[in-house]
C-alpha cells in the first residue's frame, strides 16, 4: 500500500494580500453599484465622484484609484453590464446551434438568442432593469462617454451575420443589415418605451407579461426577415 502524501494534508497560509484584495473588489463593486443608480436617472454631467463615492459609502480616493475619472468609471458600468447580455445572447445562440446538430440555426432560434436577454432585462425590477434605463440615457445623451460606444461598437453584433446568411441564403449581406437594424431599432423602443403602448392602445395591449412581448416581437421580427427581397 501507498504511504499518504503527507503533504496533501498541509494547507498553505492564506496570503497577506488576499483580505485586502478581497476588500478591493467589494470597494469597486459598491462604486459601480452607485454610479449604476445615479446614471441611470440623470446625465452623465450631472453627477459627481464625490456624490458617487458618498452613494456606494466609500472614499473618493478609492474611486479614482480604481477609475481613474468619471468617465473610465461611466464607461466601466456599462461595459460590465453589456459583456453580461451580450453573454446571455451568445449562450442561447450556442445552445441554438448545438440543438441544430450540423444543420442550419432556425431563424426563430437566432432570434431568440438576439430578442430574449434584452426583453427579459426590461422586465427585471432590479440591476438589470436598471441597466435599461441607463442604456436609454446613454443614447439620448450625446455628452454621454459611451455615446460612440453604443453607436460603433458593434463586433457583438456581427456575430450573428453568419448565422442568418445561413437561414436566408435568398438575401443579400446588404438587405441583412438593413433588416438586422430594424430589428434593433424594435428591440431598443420595446425595452425603453414599452409602456408608451399602453397609452397608444387605451389598455388593449396587455404589456405586463414578458413572454407575450416576447413571442410577439419575434413574430413581428421573422416576418421582416422573411420578407422577399
Amino acid at each position: 500500500m501507498t504511504p499518504k502524501d503527507a503533504s496533501a494534508d498541509i494547507q498553505l497560509p492564506a496570503s497577506p494580500d488576499e483580505p485586502r484584495q478581497r476588500r478591493s473588489q467589494v470597494t469597486r463593486a459598491k462604486i459601480i453599484e452607485a454610479a449604476e443608480r445615479l446614471f441611470a436617472h440623470r446625465s452623465f454631467t450631472s453627477v459627481s465622484m464625490r456624490e458617487i463615492t458618498r452613494e456606494a459609502n466609500v472614499a473618493l480616493a478609492a474611486a479614482h484609484y480604481h477609475f481613474g475619472n468619471k468617465e473610465d468609471l461611466f464607461k466601466a458600468v456599462f461595459l460590465q453590464r453589456a459583456r453580461e447580455l451580450n453573454k446571455e445572447r451568445f449562450e442561447l445562440l450556442h445552445h441554438a446551434k448545438l440543438a441544430a446538430k450540423g444543420q442550419v440555426v432556425p431563424l426563430r432560434a437566432v432570434l431568440d438568442a438576439l430578442l430574449r436577454p434584452g426583453v427579459r432585462w426590461s422586465f427585471d425590477a432590479g440591476g438589470r432593469g436598471l441597466f435599461v434605463q441607463f442604456l436609454e440615457r446613454g443614447h439620448l445623451d450625446p455628452d454621454s462617454p459611451i455615446y460612440d460606444v453604443l453607436h460603433h461598437d458593434t463586433s457583438h453584433l456581427k456575430r450573428f451575420i453568419p448565422y442568418l446568411q445561413a437561414v436566408l441564403p435568398e438575401l443579400t449581406l446588404e438587405e441583412i443589415y438593413w433588416r438586422l437594424h430594424f430589428s434593433l431599432g424594435a428591440l431598443h423602443y420595446t425595452i425603453t418605451s414599452l409602456s408608451r403602448l399602453n397609452s397608444l392602445s387605451e389598455g388593449i395591449c396587455h404589456t405586463e407579461s414578458f413572454a407575450e412581448t416576447l413571442d410577439r416581437m419575434i413574430h413581428y421580427v421573422e416576418a421582416g426577415f422573411r420578407m422577399p427581397p
